[in-house]
């Protein structure tokens, strides 16, 4: 088989992966792997470790046992600055910059999207007219939604979702869902975790299912 008949490696793959807090195993172990132009749709109950899983993968936390590789190479820090873009809990957002300033402050660290402008950015999320408003002054969901043209201007192909529907309306679900659908077309991938509350958006998705560890779940 000659390179050109290799198959593509995963844009993500983990094997073994491991992680304990204070002794107490979180998640673990676990196979898995998304391709380019596929998500990954994780879910599971309160305390089983999603949020602490895209963590580790996104180099914010250490597995104890375990490898992650993207698109065929061991994750290392600049490799992963490079892959990754990470959506948390937490805006990510300078509070007293404007929604324009966030942008473009974000987009002179991590690069940006090839053709994509932040003004364009903020139309395509429901922005529009709020360019010169202060982080501070947006409600949650918007918030959310600058944080999601923050993810749209990335250029990075590995998407981090972390209950990325939270603190949205119906709207803005059916608007994560469209940017997840674009990326994947474009050749990007997404984990997405989720408690199962929506349904994946259409589009080639695996499913992961973390649950407690069997000790905390009889205790």
């Amino acid at each position: 088989m000659t390179p050109l008949d290799r198959p593509a490696p995963p844009l993500l793959a983990a094997r073994g992966l491991c992680f304990a807090r204070n002794d107490e195993p979180v998640f673990g172990p676990l196979d898995f792997s998304v391709d380019a132009g596929e998500a990954l749709l994780v879910q599971g109950d309160n305390g089983a470790g999603k949020t602490t899983l895209l963590r580790v993968l996104a180099g914010l936390l250490r597995a104890d046992v375990g490898e992650i590789d993207i698109d065929g190479e061991r994750a290392r820090a600049a490799r992963r600055a490079r892959a990754i873009a990470y959506l948390g809990h937490l805006p990510g957002l300078k509070a007293d910059l404007s929604a324009l300033e966030n942008l473009d402050f974000l987009c002179g660290l991590q690069g940006r999207r090839r053709a994509q402008l932040p003004e364009n950015a903020l139309a395509i999320v429901g922005l529009a007219g709020y360019e010169d408003t202060l982080a501070r002054q947006l409600s949650a969901g918007q918030k959310k939604r600058l944080s999601l043209a923050r993810l749209w201007l990335s250029p990075a192909p590995l998407w981090l979702l972390d209950e990325p529907y939270a603190n949205l309306d119906l709207d803005g679900i059916e608007l994560v869902n469209r940017m997840v659908h674009a990326h994947l077309r474009e050749g990007g991938a997404a984990l997405v975790t989720t408690h199962g509350a929506y349904a994946a958006p259409p589009v080639r998705t695996r499913m992961l299912e973390l649950r407690k560890p069997a000790l905390e779940q009889a205790a």
